[in-house]
Order: C-alpha cells, then structure tokens, then sequence
C-alpha cells in the first residue's frame, strides 16, 4: 500500500500564515459539534482505534483544503465505508438505506460525561527496561535519502535524521505505528527527544539556539 500522509506539514513553508482564534472559540458553524460528537460516539464503537482514525484523516487527498472539522468528517464517513458501517448511496442521500451493521460497542447519552472524563490512556506496563537514559544523544531515523515509512508514524517529516538529546522518559505507551495498521498495541518506551533548531532547519535558522522537544517512539531512535 502507499501510504501518503498530507498532515505531516511542520517545517514548511508556503502554507499561508498562522492566524490565532480566540481563547475559547471552539466551532465556526451550527454542523461542527456534531460531527464532533458523532465521531467521538463512533470512536467509541469498538471497530476502529485512535490512531486507525487518525491515519484515515492524514491520507485524505485533499486534506490540505478542508478545515479542521471538514477534515474530521471527511475521515469519519472514510472510516464507516471502510468498516462497512454505512453504504456509498447512504453517504451520497445522507440517510438510511439498509439494515444497521452491528457494532460491538454503543457510547449512550448517560455514558458521555463519564467516558470524556476517563479518556483514552496509553501508558501500558513496560515489558523490557528502557533503551535510552536522561541526557544521552540519539539520532532518529530513517537515515538521509532513505524512502519516507510507508504507514501511519507520529515522527514528523522535519525531526527524521536528526540528532537530539533524552530530555524525558515517559515509560511504555501504545505505539501509535502498529495501532495504526491493526497489528496490536506493541507497547515501546516513550521518551521527549530535544534539538536545538539549527540541527532541524539548518544554519541558516533565525533561532538556531532555540529548543524543539519532540516525543518520540524508541523504535524511532538509534544511539548517536
């Protein structure tokens, strides 16, 4: 499969400027909270994990275009095609054609509150001791010139072959690579990787002593 991810945009330029909202502003239309609840009740069915979804939003071909909640929904009704929740002519009329699909699990109304309070926590029991120690320097990879991975990774474009320094161990989380592809948890050590900005933007960086920590997988890392 080719995987495109047309998310990873940190480093670039050309996309425009940042514009900040107010502190507070949450939609910018009546459609946007429900396409938040109905995704947040649909992550909840037990089909499909955090990072499945996000994959499906990154691999959006025009992911670039939409905001933030078009981008949102465009991945939720990618994610029911797929799982065969809904029916292409059911997303084209916008209603029920045929007999519901079963799900293993349902998000009811009195469970809401409860299930945002808990959230989804990723830490898991660290079944082999931690590769890396405060303070060591690594490099992540993949190495210069080598072919960008060919699934979903939380290891921006930008910090790839870069040397940083062990600034935080955080224990064993999901990895978000493998969950992302259905092959299981396969909980790795997570560790905030730091690098000054001149190791990932080159010399020519208005900041080149300035800090970016950037968490990252110990698969990601090789000793430096």
């Amino acid at each position: 499969m080719n995987y495109q991810s047309h998310a990873d945009l940190g480093g670039q330029e050309g996309h425009g400027a940042v514009r900040p909202e107010p502190e507070g502003e949450l939609f910018h239309a009546a459609w946007e909270p429900r396409v938040l609840a109905l995704t947040l009740a649909m992550g909840a069915c037990g089909l499909w994990n955090i990072d499945i979804s996000r994959a499906a939003r990154e691999t959006l071909a025009d992911y670039r275009v939409l905001s933030y909640y078009q981008i949102w929904l465009a991945g939720l009704e990618k994610l029911l095609l797929r799982f065969g929740v809904v029916q292409p002519d059911e997303i084209k009329s916008g209603r029920s054609l045929h007999a519901a699909a079963g799900i293993p699990a349902m998000l009811r109304a009195d469970q809401v509150a409860a299930a945002l309070a808990r959230g989804a926590p990723t830490a898991r029991r660290a079944t082999q001791p931690a590769r890396f120690t405060l303070g060591q320097w690594v490099r992540t990879g993949p190495p210069a010139g080598a072919a960008t991975p060919q699934h979903h990774t939380r290891l921006p474009g930008y910090a790839r072959d870069k040397r940083g320094v062990i600034e935080r161990v955080h224990g064993a989380h999901v990895f978000a690579d493998s969950n992302a592809q259905g092959l299981g948890e396969q909980p790795q050590w997570l560790y905030t990787v730091a690098f000054t900005g001149d190791e990932l933007w080159g010399p020519a960086t208005p900041h080149p002593h300035s800090t970016i920590s950037v968490d990252a997988w110990e698969p990601y890392l090789e000793p430096s």
